[in-house]
């Protein structure tokens, strides 16, 4: 990263990051169109909803995917990746959320910058399997979401030089598509980062009911795991996760923006077409009213979404504030066109057929995942004027009191 200390101008989005962009836009259009979507995760439900059955996935998509070095972007040059700036890899998960696309592209990405932040040598190591191929996400949050280090989801203790793991990981994206895990697990008075296969002794994957239908998400049970030396990533958990936590933050927020973006476009295409009194029902401040406002929304997540990508590549000191605006701004654009756009479709918006559904589940889900825009706001006013009194006489009548 840059060490400059301010953001670049137009958020250092230039010719290659566009480049980029557009490549992966004109890609998942070609390969991944509505229809195609529709049919891959929306023709058959009831297995994934009755029966707990994990969505399906393109696989050749992925690997068609992988050949292109999309695993590799939060990867360094000298790990055989393409060492592509944040700012280029939300431009890319833009398109990914575009698409809604079903993959493990966006938990590997998040394990990859974590990785990058902590550096030295098992985490090369495990960035040069992702940039070969390898699949990965993060196991750091507990039954709240939480992931600070007090709140760490599993304990370690060492034994024979081994590190070994117990407890539960919650809220695991895309578990079961992942070949590596990267967590964070309490060791006395230490956050330690460590990385595990899915496939060790005594890790088990247990099924989250979701309704987003493009991912899985799974509890990772961790019944004494044992690790090697090789697999333990830092003795510094905490000061690498709060330095990558904006980042995380700015890749769903990219995705949000992508898919709101998608859902806003389908709607105003709609609004041109539906003709109802002998008009096109964009014609009508009910509707257009409510879809400028959407744009006006969407239009001020993605600036915020590329200003703290900016100010991240920047090294500023406000790259934390930038992030919880953009999640925070991301998430509440989702929300209004998500309801906006299924109200607006009228009775075919409701019908599973039609595949808006796939796009306000997505969304729904992203509202929430590393925090929704109520959290974001909260941490902001924590940032900005402090943490809120917990005094007892805090919000009562001074009259009454």
């Amino acid at each position: 990263m840059s060490t400059t200390k301010t953001a670049l101008r137009d958020f250092g989005f230039g010719q290659d990051e566009a480049m980029l962009r557009d490549m992966a836009r004109k890609m998942l259009a070609e390969r991944l169109p509505m229809e195609r979507l529709r049919t891959l995760v929306a023709a058959a439900p009831e297995p994934v909803y009755d029966k707990g059955e994990r969505p399906p996935w393109d696989e050749q998509l992925w690997a068609e995917i992988v050949a292109l070095g999309w695993t590799g972007l939060a990867v360094g040059e000298a790990e055989g990746g393409s060492n592509i700036s944040l700012v280029g890899i939300a431009g890319i998960v833009e398109e990914v959320g575009r698409h809604a696309l079903p993959s493990p592209l966006i938990p590997t990405l998040m394990a990859s910058l974590v990785l990058r932040a902590a550096g030295g040598d098992v985490a090369c190591e495990i960035l040069k399997r992702i940039a070969g191929g390898a699949t990965a996400s993060l196991a750091v949050t507990n039954d709240r979401g939480s992931w600070e280090p007090e709140d760490a989801p599993l304990v370690a203790s060492e034994q024979g030089g081994d590190l070994v793991l117990h407890g539960e990981a919650r809220f695991v994206q895309d578990a079961f598509k992942a070949n590596i895990l990267v967590g964070s697990a309490k060791l006395g008075d230490k956050l330690v980062l460590w990385a595990a296969k899915t496939n060790a002794d005594g890790l088990s994957l247990q099924a989250d009911h979701i309704h987003d239908l493009t991912r899985d998400q799974a509890s990772v049970h961790f019944n004494g795991v044992r690790l090697g030396a090789d697999s333990i990533v830092s003795r510094d958990g905490a000061e690498i996760l709060k330095t990558a936590w904006p980042s995380l933050l700015v890749l769903v927020s990219a995705d949000l923006c992508g898919a709101s973006e998608r859902l806003l476009q389908t709607t105003v295409d709609y609004a041109k077409e539906r003709v109802q009194f002998d008009r096109p029902i964009g014609f009508f401040q009910a509707v257009k009213h409510p879809l400028v406002n959407a744009m006006v929304e969407i239009d001020r997540a993605r600036s915020l979404l590329y200003h703290a990508a900016a100010e991240i590549v920047a090294g500023s000191g406000r790259a934390e504030i930038a992030a919880h605006m953009a999640k925070s701004a991301a998430s509440d654009a989702a929300a209004f066109i998500s309801d906006r756009a299924i109200q607006l479709h009228g009775g075919i918006g409701f019908t599973w057929e039609y595949g808006l559904h796939i796009y306000f589940k997505r969304n729904l889900h992203n509202q929430t995942l590393l925090g929704d825009g109520v959290h974001h706001r909260k941490k902001l006013a924590d940032l900005l004027i402090g943490p809120v009194s917990t005094s007892p006489n805090l919000g009562r009548d001074p009259a009454t009191s």
